[in-house]
């Protein structure tokens, strides 16, 4: 959790709520505005979240935008509006250019949204979600989220381990060293399975998933919970009905053409970027609080 974030100290169904909307909104708006707003909102919460190691997610994710970029162009050309003819004889348009980077925008948003979700929706907190519905499904998600920065210690463990019998170090031929990464992920792989199969029998022999099975939770609904979960709620209704009613959308093909522009249709982008910058927006005004109190916690 970022130094500046309150939104992760809120109920998980709260947050997870959050990041059902802003993702499912991601993939279905292609709209060039909708875009810009959720890849910046994105980009901000994950800058809020790590800090200035969010450049390394940029510099993971510019290749995927890139390649959506680039590549559907080579292979889509549809659209009226040429810009000019490929060595094969084959047109580029602006129109699938035009898509292609939509394209790119959408996954790198993506992405980055489920980055905030990882740092944010903790393991404990997809089996406080789920541990009672679907107990099986969560303990699979509890397991998986885990096993990311577990795997990144271990394979941690593993190269240092290799290096300090003499192997995998500069001095040794890229066959020996390509021969030590293979041992090492086939020790990982040795390593994740054995520790998922402890997890699985120690978790059974202390009655997960058993009808009438107690649970201890730390989670309450407590009144700003359920203040967040109104607008919530109310963003993603307003935001629905302004894609029925066809406020956002955005045609590409077989020419570029937007939704008519009006006050009404303006407030729907309105809402989307509130909506994405909620969390921004409540570390900014617990930052801006904490100043006006001079620095004072209240009791």
């Amino acid at each position: 959790m970022g130094r500046g974030d309150n939104f992760s100290s809120y109920h998980p169904g709260v947050t997870f709520l959050y990041f059902a909307l802003v993702l499912g909104f991601s993939m279905i708006f292609m709209h060039p505005a909708c875009l810009a707003v959720s890849l910046a909102s994105a980009l901000c919460y994950a800058a809020l979240l790590e800090g200035a190691a969010v450049r390394r997610r940029i510099w993971y994710i510019l290749p995927v935008f890139l390649l959506a970029a680039l590549v559907n162009p080579l292979f889509n050309h549809a659209g009226v509006t040429i810009l000019c003819y490929l060595p094969r004889g084959n047109a580029l348009t602006l129109e699938s250019v035009a898509y292609g980077l939509a394209a790119g925008g959408m996954l790198a948003s993506a992405l980055l949204w489920l980055r905030c979700f990882q740092a944010v929706i903790t393991s404990d907190k997809v089996m406080y979600l789920f541990g009672r519905a679907v107990p099986a499904l969560s303990l699979i998600l509890s397991m998986a989220m885990g096993f990311i920065p577990r795997f990144r210690q271990q394979l941690a463990a593993v190269n240092q381990a290799q290096q300090g019998i003499g192997r995998g170090g500069p001095e040794q031929s890229r066959l020996q060293r390509m021969r030590v990464r293979v041992n090492a992920i086939s020790i990982l792989v040795s390593w994740a399975l054995e520790n998922a199969v402890d997890t699985a029998d120690s978790m059974k022999s202390r009655g997960y998933g058993l009808p009438g099975r107690t649970a201890f939770s730390i989670y309450r609904m407590e009144p700003r919970d359920r203040g967040m979960l109104a607008w919530l709620l109310w963003c993603g209704f307003y935001i629905t009905c302004g894609a029925l009613a066809g406020g956002m959308d955005f045609q590409y093909f077989p020419m570029l053409r937007s939704a008519k522009v009006t006050p009404l249709s303006i407030s729907f982008f309105m809402v989307y970027l509130a909506l994405c910058l909620t969390p921004v927006i409540l570390a900014g005004y617990s930052a801006w609080r904490w100043q006006a109190q001079g620095g004072r916690t209240e009791h």
